[in-house]
């Protein structure tokens, strides 16, 4: 039983979901990976569904949702060991700040498109020089009249490729204080001055469109920038930790969907005349994978009932998101190795969710970062 305050509506809206992505994603995997793009049709029947930014307000074209949505969406894609639709990142990674921080007049005019799908959202903050240390970012932002004019460059941007909004992090060289210089801007497909560089071939994440961003005096209207002028960076602490445990909620429901698969394969596959579930060292090893996933579960769970109060911390937030993606790993790379050479081939989701959880521990903040972030909190 799960400690989440789930309503009938959160179990109804579940199996619905489940079965969309039975029915309507999982057949086509394979395709979209090897197209290196999942179609846009697909966001539009997510839309359609009403899977997509669950807690847009009914103002807006959403439903005004809370967070379990959020919540179940993420763990359905997690079961099928999918990331290529990054519908969280979408949902609940990068529309929150449109939502939290636009005007009224911005979020008429893009979050109806966003909830429908027919419009894909990204968010740009790395850079070639620039990852994790938000602070050391280059592209400038400099006002001019009523217009933004940007210019810099920005990679390893998921949804990239195809995205029609982008929250853009940008420095205004005027200000000498490196986190006050910051601002968030959103620049649209079809901007004059913006342009994408190629797609990347990244080892996992193959249907996810992650793209190189160029601003080369791009101009947007004031009304563009979110928030006050300088207060990009507050905004950014503010959202990254809903992302970080977004981060920590796939790794985990990944995780448990390929324990699950793997116990039931081990039962199944035989050698030197028994099962594989018959030997010491494969009982051990999933043991172990369990009580991890387990006790990441637990945590999670947690600060998920924290988050919904809005009480969850900086702090255990960075511990979730560095140990989940962590543990998930180890967890995935050991139901890998029971699953022998199969495994290692794209016959088997483990195959898949074992590629696609490496970069866990590298996106949202490095997990080096989080520690950073927790030794701090320490007094450290």
């Amino acid at each position: 039983m799960s400690p989440l305050p789930y309503r009938d509506e959160h179990r109804i809206f579940r199996a619905s979901v489940r079965r969309f992505l039975e029915r309507e994603v999982v057949p086509n995997i394979r395709a979209w990976e090897d197209e290196g793009l999942v179609p846009r049709s697909a966001w539009r029947r997510m839309g359609e569904q009403g899977f997509l930014c669950t807690d847009v307000p009914e103002a807006y074209g959403g439903v005004g949702g809370d967070f379990l949505y959020a919540v179940v969406v993420a763990e359905e894609l997690g079961r099928i060991a999918f990331t290529g639709l990054a519908a969280p990142l979408h949902s609940d990674i990068v529309v929150p700040y449109l939502t939290a921080f636009g005007s009224d007049l911005l979020k008429r005019r893009l979050l109806p498109g966003c909830v429908r799908g027919e419009l894909i959202a990204a968010v740009a903050m790395t850079e070639p020089d620039a990852g994790s240390d938000l602070a050391a970012i280059r592209t400038r932002v400099e006002q001019q009249g009523d217009q933004l004019v940007l210019n810099g460059a920005k990679t390893f941007i998921s949804n990239g490729a195809e995205a029609d909004v982008v929250i853009v992090a940008a420095r205004d060289p005027a200000v000498a204080e490196p986190h006050a210089a910051i601002d968030l801007v959103v620049v649209e497909a079809g901007t004059p001055g913006f342009s994408r560089g190629k797609r990347l071939d990244k080892i996992g994440w193959r249907a996810n469109d992650t793209a190189e961003l160029f601003f080369d005096d791009c101009r947007v209207p004031v009304g563009n920038r979110l928030g006050q002028k300088g207060a990009g960076f507050r905004m950014l602490m503010d959202k990254l930790k809903q992302e970080r445990l977004m981060v920590a909620l796939i790794a985990v429901a990944t995780a448990e969907a390929i324990l699950e698969q793997t116990v039931a394969y081990v039962k199944e596959r035989r050698a030197f005349g028994q099962p594989l579930s018959a030997f010491q060292n494969t009982r051990f090893r999933l043991a172990e994978a369990a009580t991890e996933v387990r006790v990441g579960r637990a945590f999670l769970d947690k600060l998920i009932v924290d988050h919904l109060a809005g009480a969850a911390t900086v702090e255990e937030v960075s511990m979730a998101k560095y140990w989940c993606a962590d543990a998930a790993m180890r967890a995935v790379d050991g139901c890998l190795q029971l699953h022998g050479g199969y495994g290692y081939t794209e016959e088997y989701p483990v195959a898949r969710a074992w590629r696609d959880l490496r970069v866990l521990s590298i996106f949202a903040g490095t997990n080096e970062i989080m520690k950073t972030i927790i030794a701090k909190q320490l007094g450290l």
